[in-house]
């Protein structure tokens, strides 16, 4: 039987069956609704993140921590169920069409260096995630799987943080990003619908710690894109375009056997095909094959047109899922939900946030 884990589970992978075959346009068409969550608004709030994730902390996290937690499904509801955040109307007249963003370069030129982990908290437990940074009106926004942000039955992530380009041992040489708004669909949040496993991030302005006087203290590094640049953003796709998928995986094969550290950037490339499974409510999934990204890959991202001399293309999709389509020793495959007009939706109110 051919099988299926999430990209991100701890421990062990939770193994479902792979169904293919059923087209995207099969699929009943998404709700009208963004669904945005305050992580950190306030100064104190976004000093109380950083005063968390010390570099000692952040070390840790890369050797000790589980990578990315693995979601379960929540019963289904009308709307997610918390009070702190708020359903975004998104009638006809209010939508935007949808439009490609360009990518941005680093205000200080040179190369790129969009992809990144976020660390966070959830259930009490510390994760990490892949991530990218991506272009926005705000020039400080992140795109990441949404179990990478929002558990359906524990709500939003605690303590979340993105670090662009990571060194060793908690290095952080670009700076470090406390998060702000996330805005994901509706249908992640309430039901955990894997159509729609992603999220955008709007982050504070970045900063490095250093001593002053034998005391670490927080130093500004400004906005994230004039940083590190972002990603641009296309969606509406068809399937068998070339990508470059992109992640720090670091758990373990279904053999067993650990391939990644974690530490070190890997990326797959190959042509996108459709694919579905519909216990995780996934209609509209792109799979790209021949690749054994393991967990902590989630939430990288897919690109269309990468540059290798400018460290960027278009985002066009996220690890979600990794799959192991031939039932034997190691994953053959990764899929990313379909990057439609909804998310275009969700990436432009995250786009347009008003950083505090």
């Amino acid at each position: 039987m051919r099988q299926l884990a999430i990209a991100a589970a701890s421990g062990v992978l939770l193994m479902l069956p792979a169904i293919t075959g059923v087209s995207h346009a099969a699929a009943t068409a998404p709700p009208d609704y963004v669904y945005s969550e305050p992580l950190a608004k306030s100064d104190a709030e976004m000093r109380k993140v950083a005063e968390y994730w010390k570099p000692e902390r952040l070390k840790d996290a890369d050797n000790n921590s589980p990578a990315t937690p693995g979601t379960k499904v929540s019963t289904p509801s009308s709307s997610p169920s918390t009070s702190a955040g708020s359903l975004i109307n998104n009638s006809a007249a209010k939508r935007r069409a949808p439009r490609d963003i360009a990518p941005a370069a680093p205000a200080k030129g040179g190369v790129a260096k969009t992809i990144g982990k976020v660390y966070f908290q959830q259930g009490g437990r510390e994760f990490w995630c892949s991530a990218s940074a991506v272009a926005a009106k705000n020039r400080s926004l992140v795109a990441t799987a949404g179990h990478c942000a929002w558990d359906p039955r524990l709500g939003k992530s605690a303590n979340w943080v993105f670090v662009p380009n990571p060194g060793k041992d908690g290095d952080a040489p670009d700076g470090v990003y406390v998060g702000s708004t996330l805005y994901m669909h509706e249908d992640w949040a309430a039901i955990g619908d894997y159509d729609y496993d992603y999220a955008f991030i709007s982050v504070h302005r970045g900063f490095r710690w250093t001593t002053e006087n034998g005391k670490a203290v927080m130093k500004d590094v400004g906005r994230l894109a004039d940083n590190v640049g972002g990603l641009g953003l296309t969606v509406g796709k068809k399937t068998g375009n070339q990508v470059s998928a992109f992640g720090y995986p670091a758990g373990a094969q279904p053999d067993n056997s650990h391939p990644f550290d974690g530490r070190t950037l890997k990326t797959c490339d190959g042509k996108t095909k459709r694919t579905v499974n519909p216990t995780r409510n996934l209609q509209w999934g792109v799979l790209l094959t021949g690749c054994d990204f393991s967990a902590g890959a989630s939430g990288g991202p897919w690109m269309l047109g990468y540059k290798p001399s400018t460290g960027l293309g278009y985002l066009n999709g996220i690890n979600s899922l990794t799959w192991n389509l031939d039932a034997v020793g190691k994953y053959d495959a990764v899929s990313s939900p379909y990057f439609a007009a909804t998310t275009f939706e969700v990436y432009d109110h995250a786009a347009n946030d008003s950083i505090t």
